[in-house]
């Protein structure tokens, strides 16, 4: 069991044993083959929430080799400066990622900390994407120049976090520490442009149901195969009908797609949600087991697990593109459609170059050099080079 999005609120835990009954950590904890993805939430409010958050997790031992967490950042500046909790976007950035390099530096200086990043394996962007916001412009004040009362555009709070993410992973990795991908929620509602930024800056999303309306953007997530987390329950419950989502459409064109949960207290039926999103997915969408075995093992690729992990699950080779990547004894993914999903999309990259016979020599670079990554490396960037087997711009 992989992406289930359960998502907490540090304030809203009444006390350790109710976030280790609600969450069920237990069952993933000492079990050996379940395993999850939850969410925790860092606001921005003050620094001290990383110790806060990190103490409690630590002393209260809520971890487990088979769960992993995600930092989710609200979107909520316009709310805390009405407030008078921050007086800038600035601060909003320094308490979120000032005490994260100051442990990256010194780890003796938040030991917990220190203990609890090195199970973070992404940060996420959340909020309600449907609200009206002012389009992004280059005439836009810094971050400490912004002091209005109004919420930053979505494409803003997204480039100062990649910006931010992109240095801290370089001096973590420099140092031989875990990397945190950034994969925000992007593109379950609003404008299309959310779609693009992310494009540029996301190493997955979470939903992406409105690339449907931007065939241009399909056609680039696809080309860099950019995971999409969909949740199709919950977005039948608020946007999006189960039978007009573009889920079974995105998963035969070739887009890199997997099942997740999300809200599953709420949204879900079942002590098993994942397994539900799966079954009715399967039912409505008549989807095949080879299609769910694909469908999970892209799951894996997507997910934040360690190099080691993903290659007991579905083969030591995985990082490769085609049937070479692919240990069907583990997938139980047949060769013939790992090799025709390659085969075209190798053809749709040649397409993109002209119809030239070979792809380039950069891009067939970029391909060896994504091979040879280790998973939890964080990559240069996607207009740089590829990841994963993923080739970029």
């Amino acid at each position: 069991m992989l992406n289930t999005e359960l998502k907490f609120a540090q304030e809203c835990i009444i006390c350790p044993r109710d976030f280790y009954e609600v969450g069920q950590l237990e069952k993933f904890i000492e079990h050996t083959t379940l395993m999850a993805e939850y969410r925790l939430s860092i606001y921005g409010r003050k620094q001290s929430e990383w110790d806060q958050l990190a103490s409690w997790i630590v002393n209260n031992e809520l971890y487990g080799e088979n769960v992993v967490w995600l930092i989710q950042l609200p979107r909520l500046y316009n709310i805390y400066k009405e407030m008078g909790i921050v007086t800038s976007f600035q601060n909003i950035l320094d308490n979120i990622f000032i005490p994260l390099f100051e442990v990256t530096v010194d780890p003796d200086s938040h030991p917990q900390l220190h203990v609890f990043l090195k199970q973070v394996v992404g940060f996420d962007l959340v909020d309600d994407e449907s609200k009206p916001e002012r389009r992004p412009t280059k005439h836009m004040p810094t971050p400490a120049q912004w002091t209005n009362i109004f919420n930053p555009a979505y494409s803003y709070y997204l480039y100062y976090c990649y910006a931010n993410l992109y240095a801290l992973n370089k001096l973590r990795e420099s140092k031989g520490m875990t990397t945190i991908k950034f994969r925000p929620h992007s593109g379950e509602a609003g404008d299309i442009d959310h779609l693009a930024a992310t494009f540029l800056t996301a190493h997955n999303i979470a939903h992406g149901i409105n690339l449907r309306k931007s065939p241009v953007l399909q056609y680039l997530y696809y080309l860099a195969q950019i995971g999409l987390a969909m949740s199709p329950l919950s977005n039948n419950s608020l946007f999006l009908d189960y039978h007009r989502n573009p889920f079974p459409m995105f998963f035969l064109r070739g887009l890199n797609v997997s099942l997740s949960t999300d809200d599953p207290l709420q949204i879900h039926l079942t002590k098993e949600p994942l397994v539900e999103e799966y079954s009715i997915a399967a039912s409505v969408w008549k989807l095949s087991a080879c299609d769910l075995c694909e469908i999970a093992r892209n799951s894996v690729y997507q997910s934040g697990f360690s190099h080691a992990l993903k290659s007991h699950w579905i083969g030591k080779m995985y990082y490769k593109r085609g049937p070479d990547g692919n240990d069907i004894h583990r997938t139980n993914v047949p060769h013939i459609r790992v090799e025709f999903r390659d085969m075209i999309w190798r053809e749709e990259l040649q397409l993109v170059y002209l119809g030239k016979a070979d792809l380039p020599e950069e891009v067939e670079k970029c391909l060896a050099y994504a091979q040879s990554l280790h998973d939890s490396a964080y990559l240069d960037g996607r207009l740089e080079q590829g990841r994963e087997g993923h080739w970029v711009r």
